[in-house]
């Protein structure tokens, strides 16, 4: 069968452990792009030797972030693409859905959520975090990562909390994306320490404003990000974001795992608190 007429945009930066399994899930894709952060272990070997495109992408600390950087610049050979990360691994009846959407010239949406499940502590959790709709499919034409902040937030150079604006209607996919995001407690760490570096940046930013025109377009992104702005306000948010995860999403059904999960959670909160009062003192010196 001839390959699907699509795009896929992974970005990478030190992935050897996870690329491997990544692209093999998508062999079927008539083209794959790697924008590559000067890696330094073997991750642009392994795409080139898979056959994939390799771009190189240097962050200058602030924006163009990567996937808007390569939504800019990249020479996409298709209309549709779909974004995907190392860490992630689509399932094998994703082809035939993907191939139905771009191949449909009477199809009336310009995107498609997928939903994620998380694996964590080499479990998979079926309520914490779950369902997790993400917007990565779409025609890269018409789609742009929205821009929060200007500040120097000393986070990823990739858009992990920036939400996707896609001009269009949008409708969801029915494949689930498998999302090895924390194979380690450490690994959850270690990038929760960055993701708390942007949420005391946007906390602090007093131009902070969602573009509500353009984002209302995305409906459950606006809802998203307008419930995130309200529990900006709240207090007690470390204990909240535990309690959403732990009681709401019925996380306790996840056993252990789900317990410390939400806990995690709680703690990457309270650091995004902590970070926020911090940065608000060292403005108030300058």
């Amino acid at each position: 069968m001839n390959k699907v007429p699509i795009t896929i945009l992974i970005p990478v930066k030190n992935e050897e452990a996870n690329l491997p399994r990544c692209l093999d899930c998508i062999r079927w894709a008539d083209e794959v792009f790697i924008v590559d952060s000067q890696s330094t272990d073997k991750s642009v070997e392994i795409a080139e030797a898979w056959g994939a495109k390799v771009f190189d992408f240097k962050f200058n600390g602030r924006w163009p972030k990567k996937r808007n950087w390569a939504l800019e610049t990249l020479p996409f050979s298709h209309e549709w693409i779909f974004i995907l990360d190392a860490d992630e691994v689509l399932p094998p009846e994703s082809e035939e859905e993907f191939r139905n959407i771009v191949t449909n010239p009477n199809n009336p949406y310009n995107g498609y959520w997928i939903n994620r499940r998380f694996m964590f502590m080499d479990k998979w959790l079926k309520h914490a975090y779950f369902p997790n709709w993400v917007l990565r499919c779409f025609k890269h034409k018409l789609g742009r990562y929205e821009q929060l902040t200007d500040t120097d937030a000393a986070t990823t150079d990739n858009e992990v909390h920036e939400p996707l604006i896609v001009q269009g209607e949008l409708a969801r996919m029915h494949c689930v994306l498998d999302h090895y995001a924390f194979p380690t407690v450490e690994v959850f760490v270690t990038k929760h320490n960055y993701y708390s570096n942007w949420e005391a940046a946007i906390d602090c930013d007093p131009k902070l404003g969602l573009s509500s025109t353009n984002i209302s377009r995305n409906h459950q992104g606006y809802f998203k990000m307008k419930l995130k702005q309200w529990s900006r306000k709240m207090p007690f948010r470390p204990l909240m974001r535990f309690l959403y995860i732990y009681i709401f999403q019925k996380g306790f059904l996840d056993g252990r795992e789900g317990y410390y999960f939400a806990r995690l959670h709680g703690i990457y909160e309270f650091l995004s608190v902590a970070k926020a009062y911090e940065l608000r003192k060292q403005q108030k010196k300058k």
